[in-house]
């Protein structure tokens, strides 16, 4: 195929890797989770990967933002940093481990080139060269057949294509194949992945994350088939109604950062690795991640205080415990981007989760909306299409503390008040929830936003400061009138009929334009209801909605 243009570094090429792989994780995230049996049957991998490249994005969008505040541009050394920083404090379980120390490697490549230089092949073969090294260099007793053996495909098959003069986009192409090769070749390499007839959970997110790094390189986003295989697992032994482990098996996952140096590090590495096995420390310079299966959790956290301070303690009972005691009630969760929505769905009695401008709220903030709605029933409407992910990334782990939680796909506030508007509390959970996706998915969406930047749309070309129009996230019109632009996207919404239009207002936008909107559109579509809300919401004048 031919060569794109040479693809520069730069910190916005780095940012937009990252945010790639965790909305393709996100996508991919329950079909990755099914398929994990190794080392521990806990399906969770998926999360796990989702949630340590989060973290990663979310280190990113502060250097970002302390860039911006200060008036300046963040350097590539810079955001690669933050982002190998992000996901070595997020990284949850092996998967999540092995995958910071992979974007480490990574990260320490880009970090060493000078911003806005060409990406070339040999860059590339370093970088996942690196990847390689250093996912190795973390575990204690390397495994073939996991996630390992596909980061190694990768990189050796990059180091070929670059000796051999391929191009950029031949090279990552080449390193991507490679990588799905391996992934297939580990369903016979291990006997737990070969009985549960699945590839390895690791390794099937490594070719997520390393396939979008082949996207955003392209600027082409490819498609391509989910796994289909789930897991088949032996039913766990059970004692007096709780799963136990079987004997002989680690019973704890225990995980801390330390702050120490490289040879206390070292003789930490030797006393946890008497006390259980899938033993990981990852880190750098006086930060590290230390990831064990054990026996005794007090004695791996005890290894932990002789060697340096710790935080983020995390415990886990691989056999999931004993159910706690149910809470009773269904709870009710929102995200909202103003005050005025924040306000109108706390009258509806339920939780409000904000989203600051061009950030949707994190799978921690949402997991947190949801405890605090103290319910052992939860519906969580998301309210835009960035947020689903981490919505349903959110519900795994709310499902995991016993609480019986359901996402419905709501794109926009106005579905998500749609859905809320029908809610019945006396009715089952699973009857509310049908009524109210239905609600939801028969709300047509529209919004008007002001360009940021120049591109060609399906409306045609635009520039900085027009008013664009926005129908099912599709570009529709550009104008330079909000209350004109607006009115035609209500118009275009209401060709497929309507009898109720709702029109979310932002910060931008006074009571008497509302009120302007609102009467023009009564007077051209006779029986059509017309409300205006005062949503609050910044860099949106209006959302549209059409029931």
């Amino acid at each position: 195929m031919a060569e794109p243009m040479p693809t520069r570094l730069h910190a916005a090429a780095v940012r937009a890797w990252a945010e790639a792989s965790l909305a393709a994780l996100g996508e991919e995230r329950a079909a990755i989770d099914a398929l994990n049996v190794f080392p521990v049957p806990d399906g969770d991998t998926g999360t796990n990967m989702f949630l340590t490249v989060e973290s990663a994005c979310a280190s990113i969008d502060e250097v970002f933002d302390d860039a911006e505040a200060r008036d300046t541009r963040p350097g590539t050394a810079d955001v690669a940093a933050a982002m190998a920083r992000g996901a070595l404090l997020g990284a949850r379980g092996n998967s999540g481990v092995i995958l910071a120390q992979i974007v480490r490697g990574v990260s320490g490549v880009l970090g060493e080139v000078s911003d806005r230089d060409v990406l070339t092949p040999e860059i590339v073969a370093r970088a996942l060269r690196a990847a390689s090294d250093e996912a190795y260099a973390a575990v204690s007793r390397p495994v073939e057949g996991t996630i390992l053996s596909v980061v190694r495909a990768a990189a050796e098959s990059a180091e070929r294509a670059a000796a051999a003069g391929e191009g950029l986009v031949a090279v990552i192409e080449s390193a991507v194949t490679d990588a799905h090769q391996a992934l297939a070749l580990t369903t016979d390499q291990l006997p737990a992945l070969r009985d549960a007839g699945v590839v390895d959970a690791g390794g099937q997110g490594l070719v997520v994350v390393y396939d979008a790094l082949l996207d955003v390189v392209t600027g082409v986003r490819r498609r391509r088939p989910r796994p289909a295989a789930r897991a088949k697992l032996p039913a766990p032994h059970v004692v007096h109604g709780a799963p136990v482990v079987a004997a002989g098996e680690p019973s704890y996952e225990v995980m801390y950062l330390v702050t120490a140096d490289a040879d206390a590090v070292t003789r930490l590495r030797e006393a946890l690795e008497p006390l259980g096995d899938s033993l990981m420390v990852t880190g750098d310079a006086e930060l590290w991640n230390v990831h064990v299966h054990v026996h005794d959790a007090g004695a791996a956290i005890e290894a932990g205080i002789a060697t340096g301070p710790l935080e983020r303690i995390r415990v886990t009972y691989l056999p999931e415990a004993t159910a706690t005691p149910p809470l009773s009630g269904r709870g009710l969760v929102v995200v909202t981007h103003g005050p005025g929505t924040a306000a109108l769905v706390a009258d509806y009695g339920a939780v409000a989760v904000p989203a600051r401008p061009r950030r949707r709220p994190s799978t921690a903030e949402l997991l947190d909306g949801v405890r605090r709605a103290g319910s052992g029933e939860v519906v969580m409407l998301p309210s835009d299409s960035d947020s689903l992910a981490v919505a349903e990334a959110a519900a795994e782990q709310a499902r995991a503390e016993g609480m019986r939680v359901s996402v419905i796909p709501a794109r926009s506030i106005v579905q998500s008040l749609a859905a809320l508007a029908v809610h019945d509390p006396a009715a089952r959970f699973d009857d509310a929830v049908v009524a109210m996706t239905r609600a939801a998915g028969a709300t047509r969406y529209g919004a008007v936003t002001i360009a940021s930047k120049d591109a060609l749309t399906m409306a045609g070309p635009c520039r900085v400061g027009d008013v664009l129009g926005l129908a099912e996230g599709d570009i529709v019109e550009i104008g330079s009138d909000v209350g004109a632009v607006a009115a035609a996207v209500a118009d275009r919404l209401l060709g497929g009929g309507g009898e109720l239009v709702t029109l979310v207002t932002g910060a931008e936008w006074d009571a008497e334009e509302s009120e302007s909107l609102a009467d023009s559109l009564q007077r051209r579509h006779a029986g059509v209801d017309v409300v205006a809300l005062d949503g609050g919401q910044p860099l949106w004048p209006v959302i549209v909605g059409v029931e």
